[in-house]
């Protein structure tokens, strides 16, 4: 088994990230949150400082005026807000575990067209992930998203999100 593991880990190293990164949080969607799988959420960039995703327009995603529906609104800014975070705990080996503690959303236009949800937090985030781990008490901060239509509005939001990230060490703490 451990060979089989390897074998996998190798070949998704030679992958690009973008794929690596869609591939990862498809496949956390289908086995842990099964509404991001059906989604289909698209990781167009992620940097330690910055995350974009990117959830099409389609029949799964639309309300009926054509927009997005507010709840694939609301998920798209939970992964673009917590994958910043998770890919920070995962090279740091940790066991922290995230949550969104509440959740504010100003939705200012129709989302008519693919859209893209940016989180530009990663260095808050870096040093919220390094409290936990050290301090073993719960830690939070507000996360900041901006969701934008770039096919239909270019680079003026559709909404706007601020969610609190709540982490905690689940495993012994470091010193």
């Amino acid at each position: 088994m451990t060979s089989l593991t390897s074998i996998a880990k190798t070949a998704l190293d030679k992958l690009p990230p973008k794929l690596r990164n869609t591939l990862y949080i498809r496949a956390f969607g289908f086995l842990k949150i099964p509404m991001l799988f059906y989604i289909s959420p698209t990781v167009e960039e992620l940097t330690d400082d910055r995350c974009v995703v990117r959830i099409p327009l389609n029949r799964r995603t639309k309300n009926h005026l054509n927009g997005m529906y507010f709840g694939v609104l609301s998920a798209g800014a939970d992964v673009a807000g917590g994958l910043i975070a998770m890919k920070l705990i995962q090279e740091r080996g940790g066991t922290v575990a995230l949550v969104f503690k509440d959740f504010h959303a100003e939705f200012l236009k129709r989302a008519e067209g693919d859209t893209h949800f940016t989180c530009v937090a990663g260095p808050g985030v870096r040093a919220l992930v390094e409290r936990a781990i050290k301090s073993g008490e719960r830690v939070e901060m507000p996360v900041h998203i901006t969701a934008t239509v770039p096919s239909k509005t270019g680079d003026e939001p559709v909404a706007k999100f601020v969610l609190t990230l709540s982490l905690k060490n689940r495993g012994k703490r470091v010193i």
